[in-house]
């Protein structure tokens, strides 16, 4: 491990969010969570990223558990239309939730990882959100995200 390793976790915790999981329709895809027991939340539209998210919890009220993300696109051209028309349904990304997005950017930037966004961008739950490209991540695309 070199220094730079250790310098993130002294100013920064990082927690798993969510994994986000792209779906034709939200309905047929919620059976499975809602059987095993999930908690479903509520729908929300993002206009930003063309999409509509239902999250799924293990516990109520819980604001720290990481949850289920499933993601209906709201039209074809969207990232999640694009994901579904490439790949099909399935897992799109896994979600780190983070104390300061736009540090964590910085940090990864100055130490060469190739970020599809570079400034911060409004997700759901009124989220800061930023991608990380697969190229740097072997092949999964991680969503930082700010609450």
């Amino acid at each position: 491990m070199d220094g730079s390793q250790w310098f993130l976790g002294d100013f920064m915790k990082i927690y798993l969010d969510h994994i986000g999981i792209a779906c034709e329709e939200l309905d047929s895809a919620s059976k499975f969570w809602n059987l095993i027991g999930l908690i479903q939340g509520e729908d929300e539209l993002v206009e930003s990223q063309g999409v509509t998210t239902r999250f799924f919890s293990t516990s109520e009220g819980n604001t720290e558990t990481p949850k289920i993300e499933l993601l209906e696109p709201t039209k074809a051209d969207s990232p999640i239309g694009r994901f579904l028309s490439k790949r099909g349904p399935g897992i799109q990304q896994i979600c780190f939730r983070v104390d300061n997005l736009q540090e964590m950017i910085s940090f990864l930037l100055e130490n060469g990882v190739q970020m599809i966004d570079q400034e911060p961008k409004e997700g759901s739950h009124g989220a800061l959100i930023a991608f990380v490209h697969p190229k740097s991540t072997g092949g999964v695309l991680v969503e930082l995200a700010q609450k």
